[in-house]
């Protein structure tokens, strides 16, 4: 791609347009011009967007835009036949798997994973709390009211010796 970038720019020179002119010309930015002409593919996303915008540079330039795409065609093909088999393969499964995970399962074939809900068991454990809670208030405010006092005790001692009954 740097060799198809450096002839685009060469050839740019020789027409007398600076990049400024060109990218103005064709509406496009300077950056994507620049990166066109230094070979830097990665920059763009869309290899179809910029197979398109080699063309249109091409014929800006008067050259024959079908030689042009035919040595960005074969770019491409050098660059994605290094890919080894291995990796499309790998790929390819993980696509598979993946599709495979995604297909549409029946109600009658679907595992349904048991679920336990904790709700139920928070309040049961919630309400014996509580039921233990006002049990020990009745009863705490029960035997309050029934103990006697210190000072009804010590008369009660003092009747028990003086009358000698208990």
């Amino acid at each position: 791609m740097k060799e198809l970038g450096s002839y685009l720019r060469r050839t740019r020179i020789e027409n007398g347009v600076n990049l400024e002119e060109a990218a103005d010309d064709m509406n496009i930015s300077v950056t994507q011009l620049e990166n066109i002409e230094s070979g830097n593919t990665r920059a763009f996303k869309d290899v179809y967007k910029l197979k398109q915008q080699i063309k249109m540079y091409a014929k800006y330039l008067g050259l024959n835009p079908d030689k042009v795409i035919d040595e960005f065609n074969e770019f491409l093909f050098e660059h994605t036949s290094k890919i080894s088999l291995d990796d499309i393969r790998i790929a390819r499964e993980k696509e598979e798997s993946k599709e495979q995970e995604n297909k549409i399962k029946s109600p009658y074939t679907i595992e349904h994973k048991r679920k336990i809900n904790i709700w139920p068991i928070v309040g049961i454990v919630g309400g014996i709390l509580i039921l233990i809670t006002i049990i020990t208030i009745l009863v705490v405010h029960h035997v309050s009211k029934t103990s006697p006092r210190t000072s009804e005790l010590k008369n009660i001692i003092k009747v028990n010796e003086v009358g000698g009954l208990i």
